[in-house]
């Protein structure tokens, strides 16, 4: 059975690329009828913290990234990873290396002085033949993985194709640091022998730690995973994805006002397509997913693209859906509702016009609360041509049945009463009923408002105000 995971380090957020992995790795999952399994690597205690886990656990539930198995944490498995470790040490695959870290820098600046790659030397490896010193007693050993030094090991990655390496460019590996502490390279290889991983999908910042871990699993006889190096994402400026290009933390395109599965759906297609579709649901991704349409090359993040399809997902969503959504953000606003049109009526007509969630909330909040709107526009088409048209129409407005057909006749009645042009009329009602110069026909935008809010915002023709 197909086994995937999703390892990250709880040292930051979970982003885009973090996000894309994960997306990945649990709809090939589903795809074959597998599980899919989420592991916290928290090794690193100095940099992971409660709430970088927490964000981590928030970001996949927000993009409906379920999993079947987990979250592990590696802290929680240090028993396991000791145990392994003695029995490599007994079996002769790891050894005990008593090098001060003074002699290793002075390794390295020798190898570096002659231009070679600073690498250790083996000087306590137990190779057949070979006297080792006595172990000196003022240094805590660490413990290295005894690396094949003869041969290649290879592998068909599923996106990059075949990799090989030599043996002899690899040294032997720290597996357990002075205090015991297993190493990050070492927790991997046992964590995916032991949760039965068939396929790895990780980024391609890994492929230098791949030969090392290949080796590790061969050493204890386990099976090896079949991997798949995604490439990086970049920003759009083909430059590394930084946070001025959307390299953020999930949830905060929740607090942007983008919805999962518009994220989802482009996530989905940074790096892998079907074909020529673009839009397409979860659901459709999992069942259309492989990895043989993983391009080998970066995929570039591109906002435009991510807006248009949040757009797209907001005039396809369910009215009430995107009340509730609404409701959320105008209570984190303390905005008090007042009795305007039904949140689902109002978003009903303004998700047409959007491309967030925010901005949604900022059309619905115009329908609460007061009003001041900007004395430039005021000026500009509150003229004296139209003073008398809107002063009619607002008396009219007052018994007008308040649906858009009668209030659609009123408008031109009054239009044509005065003989002055549309615009004359409908711009400064506009303006005097939200504040802007463009909204859904004033005839629909009126319905949305109470009766006497609408007369209220109306009222400063009455008064002689904004005039230039």
């Amino acid at each position: 059975m197909i086994r995937t995971r999703f390892a990250p380090s709880p040292t930051g957020f979970l982003h885009v690329g973090g996000a894309r992995t994960a997306l990945f790795s649990w709809a090939f999952a589903r795809r074959h009828g597998g599980s899919f399994i989420l592991r916290i690597e928290d090794t690193d205690l100095a940099r992971s913290t409660p709430e970088a886990v927490q964000a981590i656990l928030d970001g996949m539930h927000w993009l409906g990234l379920s999993y079947d198995e987990g979250p592990f944490y590696q802290t929680q498995r240090m028993d396991r990873y000791r145990q392994v470790i003695q029995e490599m040490l007994a079996a002769g695959t790891a050894y005990l290396c008593y090098t001060s870290a003074e002699e290793l820098a002075e390794l390295r600046d020798t190898q570096r002085a002659h231009g070679l790659k600073p690498r250790y030397d083996g000087r306590w490896r137990p190779d057949p033949g070979k006297d080792l010193p006595t172990p000196p007693t003022d240094v805590l050993p660490v413990v290295r993985f005894r690396n094949p030094t003869t041969g290649v090991v290879a592998w068909d990655d599923l996106v990059k194709g075949r990799i090989e390496i030599a043996n002899s460019e690899l040294d032997d590996l720290v597996i357990a640091r002075a205090d015991g502490t297993p190493t990050y390279n070492f927790c991997v290889v046992v964590d995916d022998w032991d949760m039965a991983i068939t396929h790895v999908i990780r980024g391609d910042d890994h492929v230098n730690n791949t030969p090392r871990q290949i080796n590790i699993l061969q050493a204890l006889g386990a099976q090896v995973p079949s991997y798949a190096h995604l490439s990086m994402i970049l920003g759009s400026d083909a430059q590394k994805l930084s946070k001025r290009h959307g390299a953020v933390s999930v949830m905060q395109y929740d607090h942007a006002g983008y919805l999962p599965q518009a994220v989802v759906n482009y996530l989905a297609r940074l790096g892998w397509s079907h074909g020529d579709d673009e839009i397409f649901s979860a659901q459709q991704f999992c069942q259309w997913f492989d990895l043989d349409h993983i391009t080998p090359s970066a995929a570039q993040f591109n906002p435009e693209k991510l807006d248009w399809l949040n757009a797209h997902y907001l005039k396809q969503a369910d009215n009430g859906y995107l009340a509730e959504k609404v409701a959320e953000r105008l209570a984190a606003r303390a905005l008090a509702l007042g009795d305007a049109a039904p949140l689902t009526t109002i978003v009903g007509v303004y998700k047409e016009r959007v491309v967030t969630l925010n901005q949604l909330t900022d059309a619905v909040a115009i329908f609460h609360g007061a009003l001041q709107p900007p004395a430039d526009l005021v000026n500009k088409y509150l003229t004296e041509a139209a003073r008398p048209a809107l002063r009619e129409f607002t008396r009219r407005l007052a018994d007008v049945a308040w649906e858009a057909a009668a209030i659609g006749a009123l408008i031109k009645d009054c239009v044509a009463r005065s003989g002055i042009r549309m615009p004359q009329l409908a711009m400064p009602l506009r303006v005097l009923l939200t504040g802007q110069e463009q909204t859904p026909s004033v005839d629909v935008l009126l319905t949305l408002f109470a009766r006497q809010t609408a007369l209220q915002r109306l009222a400063i023709i009455a008064s002689g105000e904004g005039s230039s």
